[in-house]
């Protein structure tokens, strides 16, 4: 892979200006996981201001401004069992097409049921991992899952929740880090959802590459000749989610979200797929794909490359872009790559004042990303 100083594509678009809320959650002081997602591009301190430019269409409004603007969580419904509790034993999954219902506002769980070991505790709730094997595109790989407490209410039986799915920073071969304590995004997410300033996500953190090493990066796309991950991120994953949980029915409860490396996925599957996904945060990204296995295949890594997918309006989704302040390269690359986008994509730009590429500062943006997402995606439904 290029150094990591170079996996930083990013840009520029559009006239409307706004500011993230400027009290962002005070948060601990350790630099980033051993995991990969902490800094090596260094970065001088520079104070940067918050400053943004939306991308093509109008912007959206000012993230964490608001109470979430689509229906709020609490509409009542029968009780029963809800779907998604662990369950002992085996922790594997096969994913299943879900044919979308004829109506209705509310997805239902179809089956088959996966079986969930727990990873850990958190004070939102258990964090739960399956294997799932991938019909469609052959894969195997672990996914974590985390449902809001609301989910298994009984006063929600039936209502179809909205669905996050987190990328890493670093190869994530084997982990995420959305699912440890350095990025608590799951209890911010309940605390907010009972303050009602963010919707209670379903939550789904994917590994993302099947190796260590990034000689062998994925970059959440069907490389010729190698596993078809990106059919697992955005066809299997969206099957088990869907036949596993309530969700929100239609593309508009599902968005993306990703940190570094975890960045580019999110804009990529979201560029891509704009049927499947409505809104996509890249946190600190980079938009160009980078790794060796694209080798005699250029015309596939361009067709997989957010650097141009982002021009050629084509996706109607919400993007959140967001650079470091304190790192002068990175803030060039995204201000870049925003200033590209092409209508109907909307995206924004958020410049963190002081940030360095460090899980310490990704940490930091996490309640504003939330409340960003809630005011871009549908929240929980009922029929």
């Amino acid at each position: 892979m290029q150094p990591q100083s170079f996996r930083f594509r990013a840009v520029l678009t559009g006239a409307t200006a706004f500011t993230l809320a400027a009290a962002l959650a005070a948060c601990g002081s350790t630099d980033g996981g051993n995991k990969g997602d902490s800094a090596k591009a260094g970065a001088g301190k520079g104070a940067a201001s918050a400053t943004g430019s939306s991308s093509a269409s109008a912007a959206s409004s000012v993230p964490g401004s608001s109470a979430p603007g689509s229906s709020a969580p609490g509409s009542s419904a029968p009780s029963s069992s809800a779907p998604g509790s662990p369950a002992a034993g085996s922790t594997s999954a096969t994913a299943t097409p879900v044919p979308a219902a004829a109506s209705g506002k509310v997805l239902m769980p179809t089956g088959p049921q996966a079986v969930f070991g727990k990873a850990r505790d958190t004070a939102a709730g258990q964090i739960m991992m399956t294997t799932l094997a991938g019909p469609k595109s052959g894969v195997s790989g672990k996914v974590w899952v985390w449902l809001p407490p609301e989910y298994n209410d009984p006063k929600y039986a039936k209502t179809g929740f909205p669905v996050l799915t987190l990328y890493a920073g670093g190869q994530s071969a084997g982990y995420n880090t959305w699912t440890d304590n350095q990025l608590p995004i799951q209890e911010v997410d309940a605390d907010l959802a009972k303050q009602g300033k963010a919707h209670p996500f379903i939550m789904i953190m994917p590994v993302q590459n099947l190796d260590s090493n990034e000689a062998k990066a994925l970059e959440c796309a069907d490389i010729p000749g190698q596993p078809k991950i990106g059919t697992w991120m955005a066809e299997d994953i969206p099957d088990f989610v869907r036949a596993n949980f309530r969700t929100v029915k239609g593309r508009d409860g599902w968005g993306l979200m990703g940190a570094s490396t975890g960045a580019f996925c999110s804009a990529k599957l979201a560029l891509q797929h704009p049927d499947k996904f409505k809104a996509a945060v890249p946190i600190d990204g980079y938009f160009n794909p980078d790794s060796p296995l694209w080798k005699g295949y250029e015309n596939d890594r361009q067709a997989n490359s957010p650097d141009l997918l982002v021009a050629q309006g084509k996706a109607d989704v919400r993007m959140l872009a967001t650079a470091g302040g304190a790192n002068a390269y990175e803030m060039k690359l995204v201000k870049a790559w925003v200033a590209k986008a092409a209508a109907p994509l909307t995206v924004e730009y958020y410049e963190q004042p002081g940030g360095k590429h460090l899980t310490t500062d990704f940490k930091k943006m996490i309640p504003d990303t939330l409340q960003w997402l809630t005011k871009n995606l549908a929240g929980p439904q009922s029929d």
